[in-house]
C-alpha cells in the first residue's frame, strides 16, 4: 500500500483536490438553491459547467502555458499566452450557465449581473493558481527523488570502492604468507594457492552483492584461518566458535575479516609459542555479536587509523546506519574488539515468505590447536 501511494502521489494530490473543491461546489449549490429557489436540476447541470470548465482552464495552464513559461521565462508572452483561452472559455462558461438556469429569459438577475462574472473569473484564477502550485509540489518530489538517487548511487560507489580496497589489502598479506612457505619450501604451498583461489572466488562473486549468507562469511573466515594455520605450522591456539543458527542469515559481506586480519597480524606476528586467538559469533535474537580476543605481542600496538580499521568502520556506517557498535580494548597483553550488528532489516524474502530463522538451538563449533 505504501509503494501505490509513493508511486500514485502526484495523482492522489491532485484527486484530493478536486474532491475538497467538488464537495465545497456541492455545498455551495445546496445554500443557493434555499436562497434562490432554482431547480435541483439545473443547479447540478450548472454545477457541472462549472467543474469542466475550471478542470479545463486549470490543467490549460498546468500542462501547457505554465510550462512554456517556465522554460521561456517571458511573462508577457505567458501571459497572452494564458489570458486569450481564459477569456474566451469564461465567456462561454458565463452564456452556458444564462442558458442552463433560465433560457436567456433573464428571470434570475444574478447571472446577468457583473458580480456574478467577476465572482467566477477571481474563484477561477483562484483555482487555477492553486493547481499550479500542485506544478511545483510535483517538481519537489521529483527533485527530492532525483537527490536520494544520486545519493544513493554516491554512497553505492563508496561502497564498492571500499570493497574494492580490501582485495590488496588481503592480497598483500596473502602473497606475503605464500612468499614465506615457497622460501622454506613448505609442502602446504599447493594447499594454500587452492584455498587462496576459492577465498578470490567468494570476494569476487559473492561479496559483489549487497548481503551475503552469514555461512557464506562464516566459510571465508575459515579459510583464512587455515591458510594462517599453515603459515604458522599449527603452532598457536586457535578457537573459532559459532552460537545460535547461522541458516539464512545474511550480512554484508567481508565485515568480520579485518578484526581476524588484525588479531593474526598484532597477535601472532612474532610467532610467539604463547601467542594465541579466540573468535565467537553469537546470533541472539536480531543481533549477530562478533567477538575477536588475541593475545599481543610486547611492545606492539594496535594500529588504529589503518586502512583496515577506517576502511570497515566507514563500510559500517553505510551498511548498517545506527545498528551497530564497536567496543575495542588495548590491553598491555590482550587486544579484544567485539561488534554488535543489528540485523532486523536482513531477512530475506523467498517465494513471498520470511527466511531468516528464529534463534532457538545453540550450535558450538571449536577447534583448538596446540
Amino acid at each position: 500500500m505504501a509503494v501505490f501511494f509513493h508511486r500514485n502521489r502526484v495523482l492522489l494530490l491532485h484527486l484530493s483536490f478536486w474532491c475538497v473543491y467538488l464537495s465545497f461546489n456541492l455545498y455551495q449549490t445546496t445554500v443557493f438553491q434555499r436562497a434562490r429557489g432554482i431547480a435541483w436540476d439545473l443547479l447540478f447541470a450548472s454545477a457541472t459547467v462549472q467543474l469542466v470548465f475550471t478542470v479545463v482552464i486549470a490543467y490549460l495552464n498546468y500542462f501547457y502555458t505554465w510550462p512554456r513559461f517556465l522554460s521561456s521565462k517571458n511573462i508577457w508572452r505567458y501571459i497572452a499566452e494564458f489570458s486569450i483561452p481564459f477569456a474566451i472559455l469564461i465567456t462561454a462558461r458565463v452564456h452556458l450557465h444564462r442558458y442552463i438556469i433560465d433560457g436567456y429569459t433573464y428571470q434570475n438577475d444574478y447571472f446577468y449581473s457583473n458580480f456574478f462574472i467577476v465572482q467566477i473569473t477571481a474563484v477561477t484564477l483562484f483555482i487555477v493558481l492553486f493547481v499550479g502550485m500542485l506544478r511545483f509540489a510535483v517538481d519537489w518530489f521529483e527533485f527530492e527523488s532525483r537527490k536520494k538517487e544520486v545519493e544513493n548511487e554516491r554512497l553505492i560507489a563508496e561502497l564498492n570502492f571500499l570493497k574494492a580496497q580490501i582485495n590488496p589489502h588481503f592480497l598483500f598479506n596473502t602473497l606475503n604468507n605464500l612468499y614465506y612457505l615457497a622460501y622454506t619450501k613448505s609442502e602446504n604451498t599447493t594447499e594454500v594457492i587452492a584455498k587462496l583461489s576459492q577465498m578470490m572466488r567468494y570476494m569476487i562473486y559473492d561479496s559483489n552483492h549487497p548481503r551475503v549468507l552469514l555461512n557464506k562469511e562464516i566459510e571465508y573466515m575459515q579459510n583464512y584461518i587455515s591458510l594462517e594455520r599453515l603459515r604458522l605450522n599449527n603452532q598457536i591456539p586457535i578457537q573459532f566458535s559459532i552460537e545460535g543458527n547461522t541458516e539464512n542469515v545474511w550480512i554484508a559481506p567481508l565485515i568480520f575479516i579485518t578484526f581476524l586480519e588484525n588479531a593474526f597480524k598484532h597477535g601472532v606476528s612474532n610467532n610467539n609459542p604463547k601467542a594465541w586467538i579466540n573468535i565467537h559469533i553469537q546470533l541472539n535474537g536480531d543481533q549477530c555479536i562478533y567477538t575477536v580476543e588475541n593475545s599481543k605481542a610486547q611492545n606492539i600496538s594496535l594500529e588504529k587509523s589503518g586502512i583496515g580499521l577506517q576502511n570497515v568502520q566507514r563500510r559500517l556506517e553505510l551498511s548498517y546506519p545506527d545498528q551497530y557498535k564497536i567496543k575495542m580494548e588495548d590491553g598491555r597483553d590482550v587486544y579484544f574488539v567485539q561488534l554488535v550488528l543489528t540485523l532486523s532489516n536482513e531477512l530475506a524474502t523467498v517465494n513471498g515468505q520470511q527466511t531468516v530463522s528464529d534463534v532457538h538451538s545453540n550450535v558450538h563449533i571449536a577447534t583448538n590447536n596446540g
